[in-house]
């Protein structure tokens, strides 16, 4: 049974929320070097691992914003663009954006094959985005994927004094949803939402015979059981 109406019904509301001016859907490819990053310590030994300590068709990565300032908006700029023949003002955005690449690689079998992070790279990319954002709005930046691959992975092997050095090209895919938006105060009218109906708990099945075979058993008398003497 539903429940009946809250006390009051419908009501004049004011309701603080975000207004969405422009929403766009962009995707971005970049490729990046990433030279001259040091081999570490052997996770379980200690020892300094060296070009021969490492599987080079094993190497892997990750992508994700960095954790200070990972959107940065540079400046916006008005231009007058000519939108199904009417002429609209709409902004030109400049965007930097920060990120962070983890690099890792696996130990050779005789080392026990474990992965090992050789280290973390921080990159940044700008970007220029049209939209229709005066200035006052805010602009929101949501990565909905971000991921990367190794495309290349070389070694370069040190001296008796020098660390041995991992040289690795990679690219990353990013999916992102940016929108602008400034905060609104609304005025609705509107019900009170209620409660749901409370679902009830099913009964105790019943007992059930499993399905039998009365092709195979009991035997249907149709076979010959004549002397044949």
């Amino acid at each position: 049974m539903q429940a009946d109406n809250l006390t009051g019904g419908q009501e004049l509301l004011c309701i603080n929320t975000e207004k969405v001016f422009d929403w766009i859907l962009n995707e971005a490819t970049f490729d990046l070097t990433l030279n001259d990053l040091d081999l570490p310590v052997n996770p379980v030994t200690g020892d300094q691992l060296e070009c021969d300590d490492v599987d080079l068709d094993t190497v892997t990565c990750t992508v994700a914003p960095a954790e200070d300032n990972p959107i940065e908006v540079l400046d916006r700029e008005d231009q007058v663009f000519v939108v199904d023949g009417a002429e609209v003002t709409l902004q030109i955005v400049n965007l930097r954006k920060n990120f962070e690449v983890t690099i890792f690689v696996d130990l050779v079998p005789e080392l026990g094959g474990a992965t090992v992070e050789v280290g973390t790279v921080e990159f940044t990319r700008c970007e220029q985005v049209i939209l229709c954002a005066p200035e006052g709005t805010d602009i929101d930046v949501t990565f909905t994927d971000l991921d990367c691959f190794v495309c290349t992975a070389a070694c370069d092997p040190g001296t008796t004094t020098e660390v041995d050095e991992l040289d690795v090209t990679v690219t990353v895919r990013l999916c992102q949803s940016i929108q602008s938006t400034f905060p609104v105060t609304l005025e609705l009218v509107a019900d009170f939402c209620q409660p749901r109906d409370i679902l009830p708990f099913p009964p105790c099945p019943a007992p059930t015979i499993p399905l039998q075979c009365p092709a195979v058993f009991p035997n249907n008398g149709n076979g010959d059981t004549g002397d044949n003497g």
